[in-house]
């Protein structure tokens, strides 16, 4: 069995992923078949030796498989054995952001439950916004919805934030115009990019000196964190079109925030986004865990660049 999921949205596009490990992990306990390939490293023949069964009685696996529009090698390989592999007991999920229109996407969606995740505009992105707020147990006016979305655009994962920020303040449940001109910063107004370029071309002190200013204006440092992740994501996904040749509108970010980040994307390699977001990840589980302060870790993140 291939199950396939893909799109630009990768905020529904994981939550649906994460639905479908915790099934699976209902069911077959051990978890010991829970088995992750990311194709940036690994190849075909990784995928075999982790796909083929060992021992008559055994769980269900389930191989989740990220990167395969990376992979050339793969690709030519799991074609020819795609029948054989969608007929499987076994589930074999590809999970994928936006993808190239070739011909292996095209026979993969013929043999596999697939769902694609487009970002979410117009009304849909209202209703979406709406019911996830009415989760919180709160509820926003219409003029508050417009100016929210005007702000944000259709980035799920800060649009996340930003409502669980908007229903907790003070105590409120209903959301207001005048709450998100207050808590909400516009794309156009926030100036993350020059503390991001700064960490770019390796200037502590300059970036230091920005993150403090960011503090100095009221920004938390939640915020801040959360700015740069969002930043790093769009940054991605530009370099990533950028070397394909595909079109940049396709990402959905307005026209100010498209030029900054082209910008930006040209002075990242890969691998230093990687070795940023790998540091993001270990000061974000700290942070939850209680071992250090927020402030601390944006200085810890800056010093580590």
């Amino acid at each position: 069995m291939i199950i396939f999921l893909f799109g630009p949205d990768t905020y529904r596009s994981r939550l649906k992923l994460k639905e479908i490990i915790e099934r699976y992990k209902k069911i077959h306990k051990s978890g010991i078949n829970l088995i992750f390939i990311d194709l940036g490293e690994k190849n075909y023949k990784d995928f075999l030796e982790k796909f083929q069964p060992v021992g008559m009685f055994k769980e269900k696996k389930l191989i989740i498989i990220e990167n395969v529009s990376k992979n050339f090698e793969f690709k030519e390989n799991f074609k020819k054995g795609i029948k054989k592999i969608s007929n499987s007991k076994e589930i074999v999920l590809f999970y994928e952001g936006e993808v190239e229109k070739d011909e292996f996407l095209k026979n993969l969606k013929k043999n596999s439950q697939w769902q694609e995740f487009k970002l979410l505009e117009g009304e849909n992105l209202k209703v979406w916004v709406k019911k996830e707020i009415k989760k919180l147990g709160g509820e926003i006016e219409e003029k508050a919805l417009e100016k929210l979305i005007e702000f944000v655009g259709s980035d799920l994962w800060r649009i996340e934030n930003e409502i669980k920020k908007l229903v907790n303040f003070q105590g409120k449940k209903r959301v207001e115009l005048k709450d998100v001109r207050i808590l909400v910063k516009p794309e156009t107004e926030t100036d993350i990019f020059e503390t991001i370029d700064a960490i770019a071309r390796k200037q502590k002190s300059l970036a230091l000196k920005l993150v403090q200013r960011h503090l100095e204006k009221g920004d938390s440092p939640f915020y801040i964190l959360a700015m740069i992740n969002f930043q790093l994501r769009n940054i991605i996904l530009v370099k990533d079109l950028i070397q394909k040749k595909k079109p940049l509108i396709k990402i959905g970010l307005r026209p100010f925030l498209l030029q900054k980040t082209i910008y930006l994307a040209r002075k990242f390699s890969f691998q230093e986004i990687k070795r940023v977001y790998q540091k993001m990840f270990e000061l974000d589980l700290k942070i939850k865990a209680g071992q250090i302060k927020p402030d601390v870790a944006l200085d810890l993140l800056v010093s580590g660049i």
